[in-house]
């Protein structure tokens, strides 16, 4: 995972339009594989504000994700994530449906740009329940996508050797 890591920031640092973003794009190898988090600052960055539609840099972001991911048999799981700030709203509509509908943007945009349907396991919407800053439960980077590249289970083949895939 961690060679997936330097691929991914190489490939952003290739593209001068991404590579402004590399400040809200966290990565980091965990139990669950490599957590890729596309965190917002306090002016839309990868979604407009309140909304689940993607940005120009959203889209350009997910569009390279999906390019370099495609080539991995992984899994992912994506996870969305709001600050708690209450969204306003006449129909009910909370943080909760905002969480869930921008990782299944993410999911979505991600099939359409050659990520394989059915490579996807798990869309979760986390609502403000796990925030990344939780000192400052408004803080911007708790409104984020989560990208999970799961490893592969050890009974997978992934060629001759048998191993397991990062």
């Amino acid at each position: 995972m961690g060679k997936l890591r330097e691929k991914l920031e190489a490939a952003m640092k290739q593209m001068p339009e991404l590579a402004a973003l590399k400040d809200q794009v966290q990565m980091t190898v965990t139990g669950e594989g490599l957590r890729i988090e596309l965190l917002e600052e306090e002016v839309g960055t990868f979604f407009e504000s309140g909304s689940a539609e993607p940005t120009g840099s959203g889209r350009e972001m997910l569009a390279m994700l999906a390019s370099e991911l495609a080539r991995l048999p992984n899994k992912l799981l994506i996870e969305g994530h709001t600050d708690s700030r209450p969204f306003a709203s006449n129909n009910g509509y909370s943080n909760w449906e905002l969480s869930t509908d921008r990782a299944n943007v993410v999911r979505r945009l991600m099939e359409q740009r050659g990520f394989g349907e059915g490579r996807v396991d798990e869309v979760r919407g986390y609502a403000d329940r796990r925030p990344r800053k939780p000192e400052d439960p408004s803080h911007p980077s708790n409104r984020r996508v989560s990208i999970i590249v799961k490893y592969k289970p050890a009974s997978e083949p992934t060629g001759s050797d048998n191993s397991a895939s990062q």
